[in-house]
């Protein structure tokens, strides 16, 4: 019989590591130069895969889907990924156009939270970013069909040998249902994690008129 959960989860350590500090009082007044910073600094401690991000988003009945995806840039437009338009995601943000990004970076204990009115980006800059990426990103984005039900292996097999060929003889090929989308916050959590448990809760809120409002969370 394999071990047991419950004794295996109690057996697990958080942040077995030297953790760095942060003084909420000397960020920025705007969260995306911390989340630069942040960003740079998890890459630089070795964090794997720093880019990539839990997406949250809503179906027609409210219920919740949660996926990872990546981080394809933040600026003041807002923190960006792409999908296919026709996907799970792609529908359930055209519906409700909302959601919320979660990063963890645990070389560091440290999360960054968002969530926000999501916009779409016009096909040329969607376009445009797809090219921007591998010859393998582009070849999964012509083989399309994504979330729909699958036959069989051989079928993906097929269809991805095919986009292949095609993205490497057309870089420039075009996926007319890939799209680029945005999160524009409203809110912005930056938690850095300590030893003791006395973690650091630095919450931005967009003000009414403009600019943001920090606010300390109890952790």
């Amino acid at each position: 019989m394999g071990t047991d959960l419950h004794e295996l989860l109690r057996s697990l350590r958080v942040w077995d590591t030297e953790l760095p500090g942060f003084d909420p009082s000397a960020a920025p007044a705007d969260p995306l130069p911390l989340f630069e910073q942040w960003f740079a600094e998890a890459v630089a401690a070795g964090q794997t895969e720093p880019h990539t991000v839990a997406l949250a988003t809503t179906d027609e009945d409210g219920l919740p889907d949660v996926r990872t995806v990546m981080l394809h840039g933040a600026d003041a437009d807002g923190w960006s990924f792409a999908t296919h338009a026709t996907s799970r995601k792609g529908r359930q943000l055209a519906g409700r156009p909302y959601a919320a990004l979660g990063f963890y970076w645990p070389v560091q204990g440290r999360q960054v939270r968002l969530r926000g009115p999501v916009t779409v980006a016009s096909p040329e800059e969607g376009q445009a970013d797809l090219h921007a990426r591998s010859t393998g990103a582009l070849a999964a984005a012509l083989v399309g069909r994504q979330s729909d039900v699958l036959a069989s292996r051989e079928e993906l097999i097929r269809a991805s040998e095919a986009a292949w060929d095609r993205a490497q003889r057309e870089p420039d090929a075009p996926a007319p249902t890939w799209t680029l989308y945005r999160v524009v916050p409203d809110e912005v959590e930056f938690f850095q994690g300590d030893e003791r448990r006395q973690h650091v809760r630095l919450a931005y809120r967009r003000a009414a008129g403009s600019g943001w409002v920090r606010q300390l969370l109890w952790p």
